[in-house]
């Protein structure tokens, strides 16, 4: 895989490098322009290209989606800033993605958020393939995780620190009983952390 960092002021409409302007009808903060989002994405977008805004407004950003993301050859993530970009940017995009229900200062974090969370889908990247299988939220998770618990606990050694046990059964060598713990204690977690889950 290869990453680009291209910077939005080679499109800008001015030898200031602006990209951002005043938002019509008043307000506090600049918008990101038009003009310049368009030009970048029209330059650079090809037939297998998917192009994205990382945005507080947009869609969720989850597992699934990253393993559907993993697929694809060629993805464009436009980073918004200040009070948001022109709502007209839309016409060029292909999807408005947020990482959460919470505001940024700009979207290269969640830029970050979306690279880091495909590129370890992606064959080859992970030493062993079967890491991304039974991981918390992973569609394809079998049990004891399924796709609606978190993951339940891992422990390594040494056996006792500070008086902190790892769990007997996990000591057991049977398999049987420790799928058992780990799905019990998978869904401990998500009841105490993300009761939505189970809904």
């Amino acid at each position: 895989m290869e990453i680009k960092i291209l910077n939005l002021r080679k499109w800008a409409i001015d030898k200031r490098g602006t990209v951002d302007d005043r938002p019509y009808g008043g307000g506090v903060g600049m918008v990101m322009m038009v003009e310049p989002i368009a030009k970048a994405i029209e330059e650079i977008k090809s037939q297998k290209s998917k192009v994205i805004l990382l945005s507080p407004r947009g869609k969720v950003w989850n597992q699934k989606m990253a393993q559907e993301y993993a697929k694809l050859e060629h993805l464009i993530l436009i980073c918004g800033h200040y009070e948001g970009v022109d709502e007209r940017v839309k016409e060029f995009i292909d999807e408005e993605i947020s990482i959460g229900d919470f505001v940024l200062t700009g979207g290269e974090i969640p830029a970050m958020v979306l690279v880091d969370s495909i590129v370890r889908l992606i064959p080859g990247v992970l030493e062993k393939p079967e890491a991304v299988e039974n991981e918390s939220f992973s569609p394809n998770s079998q049990p004891p995780i399924t796709n609606h618990l978190l993951e339940y606990p891992q422990y390594t050694r040494p056996e006792n620190f500070r008086g902190l046990k790892v769990p007997e059964i996990l000591l057991s060598g049977n398999h049987k009983k420790i799928s058992q713990w780990r799905q019990k204690k998978a869904l401990e977690i998500t009841k105490k952390n993300r009761p939505d889950l189970l809904k």
